[in-house]
């Protein structure tokens, strides 16, 4: 049985956590404000960027624009968006489980956003050819270094097609890791509550044979997506990026919250030890001395 003096000091302990915990708890939710309003905030744009684009590559000449039709090779390259530090719940284990279940054909390559991916993928033994670390908060035009790497990469015809793994953020209490393919264009869906139904090859058949009506681009459509499609790749990663930041702090908050709230349950179960044994010493004491004044009569 622990003595008291042991109580306490485990009463010490636990409070100076309390107090570490709480304190990166409100860190985390001043940073979370700001990741979900960037988050929130950008989707309209991608989400309508993507929208247009899906619908105009199903209803242009093939052969328009590589970033519109499969590489010719069987590999395929990965981009995993992680975070750089811990103590966010298990956010990095269920991105990195969703990465290693998704089925994918082929070879798999691996480009890294984060500390956590890159050491995630060392451990698993994956092949992992770059890694970008970018600071917190990150701004667009590092993460444009990360575009310009896949889209090169991709245009070698090497690789079959390039998916995006990472964390989409729905709500403060629910984050849903993804794996999204951005090249060859693709629906994508970010925030987890969007869908592109009605978009694509069905919706641009059947306006162009109801109304005669088609695409003219100037000054030629190749010309138009050579301009488009790589700035439409970096703002589909920048968003993706912002949806992983909000996920980040979000999980980090909630899991401090979680620490700090189990924190004061411990110490309500050790101050009530510590009462038992404390009034268990006084009544033993009171015990003696009451046996003591009969034995001396």
């Amino acid at each position: 049985m622990p003595s008291t003096r042991d109580i306490r000091r485990r009463i010490k302990s636990v409070k100076n956590t309390a107090q570490i915990t709480k304190a990166m708890q409100l860190v985390a939710a001043a940073k979370m404000k700001k990741a979900q309003d960037q988050a929130i905030h950008g989707r309209p744009y991608a989400e309508l960027l993507n929208k247009v684009l899906v619908s105009l590559r199903d209803g242009v000449e093939e052969g328009v624009h590589p970033y519109f039709t499969e590489g010719h090779g069987a590999k395929t390259l990965v981009l995993v968006i992680a975070t750089d530090k811990g103590l966010c719940g298990a956010l990095n284990t269920n991105l990195l489980k969703k990465v290693i279940s998704a089925k994918i054909e082929g070879e798999t390559e691996f480009v890294t956003i984060g500390r956590k991916a890159s050491q995630g993928l060392s451990r698993l033994r994956k092949k992992l050819i770059a890694d970008f670390p970018l600071k917190d908060p990150a701004q667009f035009i590092e993460l444009r270094t990360v575009g310009n790497f896949i889209q090169e990469k991709f245009l070698t015809g090497e690789y079959k097609k390039v998916l995006v793994a990472f964390n989409n953020f729905i709500n403060t209490a629910t984050v849903m890791a993804t794996v999204e393919q951005i090249l060859p264009v693709n629906p994508v869906t970010l925030g987890g509550k969007r869908s592109f139904e009605g978009m694509g090859s069905a919706h641009v058949v059947s306006e162009t044979a109801s109304e005669g009506q088609q695409y003219l681009f100037e000054p030629d459509p190749a010309s138009v997506f050579a301009t488009i499609l790589p700035q439409y790749v970096n703002n589909t990663l920048w968003q993706m990026l912002l949806e992983a930041r909000a996920s980040e702090h979000s999980s980090r908050m909630v899991a401090m919250k979680n620490a700090t709230d189990n924190a004061k349950q411990m110490l309500k179960d050790l101050s009530l030890e510590y009462n038992k044994l404390r009034q268990a010493a006084i009544t033993n004491e009171l015990l003696e001395i009451t046996t003591a004044k009969m034995a001396l009569g």
